[in-house]
């Protein structure tokens, strides 16, 4: 496949916009090359600049979950957008689908929609400190919550540390009230408890990782950060932009069964728009402006566009709650598929699943937090997404990234995936 119009776009893109992409992954830095820019996606595929077909495995990093253009969704929006596309006023849509959502999600009483994950984490982590009175969080390295300063964070030192900032802007005053710890660490986690047993608002987490790959909780994990939060009045925070409306009807909480205090939302939530939210008990939501003294505003908070796609991506999903089934076995099918192919090769690999989540991993560790994802061999990793993508198959450029899988795949599609692998395996 030849890409010299996505090689012109992007030299123009790059003249007036920073690194030529308006978020870091899409510059295929991980991988080297030009970035594909695309013209338009259906169901499973997306359709580049140069015409060619892809299969797609990002699914737009996870909304998607029923296809490219799904057709309730854009009537949805098309039909909005008539009536008008911002009113900075309340309309009976934003109740429409928190009722929904809060239907669909266990635990929670209230929701608050806001436009994007970082804003939903940034706002919960501020909620977590305005009810609790504290203001350290522990969060794990590896997991990504959005670029708001406190989640900026990398790991110091020693085990027990306070991080230091992962990124210039980043204050060492907001580092110090973040604490790290590896992921499925839970002894790392206790030894911050016990270090700081009246200082931490929350702990933050992905519950299943997908910016590190996807990495799942070890057993007793997430039911040992439950029990310490518990046992120090602290909160515990699911991140779930990735995992919520996903993995289940009611994400990562009903699938593991581990109560969160306050749950965030993104990608799902808002059909292929630009929303973000985030839920919890009536006890905690309380303290959130207007009732209460925790500030959080948006003037595009509850757009009506994205109302209305959120709420038919969520109806949808509700009305066919067996969607989830489908995709996991899909996803395991891929799975199946893609270890067939590698085992032959004697080549040093990892595949980490969980729902309609996958990641491959070029290395003969078991990839369970961050520093183990970073073994993986990223040189094999390059040449294994550039020769998929020649063979059509478009999938995370970046090893440090899940694959998200979306119902319109089919199981064609996935059989044509593994024998696309087949033919540049030699090439590994």
């Amino acid at each position: 496949m030849q890409y010299q119009r996505s090689s012109r776009l992007f030299k123009e893109a790059q003249a007036v916009i920073p690194g030529g992409v308006n978020s870091p992954v899409r510059a295929f830095k991980s991988v080297g090359g030009t970035p594909i820019f695309v013209e338009r996606a259906q169901g499973a595929y997306l359709y580049d600049v140069e015409g060619n077909k892809l299969i797609d495995y990002i699914s737009s990093w996870g909304p998607l979950i029923l296809g490219h253009a799904f057709d309730p969704v854009i009537e949805a929006v098309k039909k909005t957008a008539e009536k008008g596309t911002s009113f900075g006023m309340p309309t009976a849509l934003e109740t429409e689908i928190a009722t929904l959502a809060l239907e669909m999600v266990p635990h929670m009483d209230k929701i608050r929609f806001v436009n994007s994950g970082t804003e939903a984490c940034m706002s919960a982590v501020r909620l977590a400190r305005g009810a609790s009175g504290k203001e350290k969080i522990i969060k794990f390295a590896g997991c990504y919550h959005g670029h708001s300063d406190a989640f900026l964070i990398q790991a110091g030192s020693g085990a027990v540390t306070f991080g230091s900032p992962s990124s210039p802007g980043v204050t060492k005053g907001t580092a110090q009230d973040t604490l790290l710890a590896p992921y499925n660490n839970l002894e790392v986690v206790t030894q911050l408890f016990q270090e700081y047993p009246e200082e931490i608002a929350a702990v933050i987490i992905e519950p299943v990782a997908g910016n590190m790959g996807c990495i799942p909780p070890v057993e007793g994990f997430l039911e040992g950060l439950r029990s310490l939060c518990d046992r120090f009045g602290s909160y515990l925070i699911f991140d779930e932009v990735m995992t919520g409306f996903r993995l289940a009807p009611g994400g990562a909480q009903e699938v593991l069964g581990i109560k969160a205090d306050i749950v965030t939302f993104g990608k799902v939530i808002g059909g292929g728009l630009p929303v973000g939210a985030f839920a919890a008990t009536d006890q905690i939501m309380r303290h959130l402006a207007p009732d209460g003294p925790v500030y959080q505003a948006g003037t595009l908070s509850g757009n009506p566009l994205a109302m209305a796609a959120g709420y038919a991506m969520l109806n949808a999903l509700n009305q066919d709650k067996e969607v989830f089934d489908r995709l996991a076995k899909k996803t395991a099918y891929l799975h199946q598929g893609i270890d067939t192919v590698l085992k032959r090769t004697g080549l040093a690999y990892q595949i980490n699943r969980f729902g309609s989540m996958i990641s491959v991993h070029f290395t003969s560790s078991a990839v369970t937090d961050f520093e183990t994802a970073a073994l993986g061999n990223n040189d094999r990793f390059k040449k294994y997404f550039h020769g998929m993508l020649q063979q059509g198959v478009y999938l995370p450029p970046s090893a440090f990234e899940s694959y998200f899988l979306n119902d319109a795949l089919s199981f064609a599609d996935i059989d044509q995936t593994v024998d696309a692998l087949e033919r540049i395996v030699t090439k590994l």
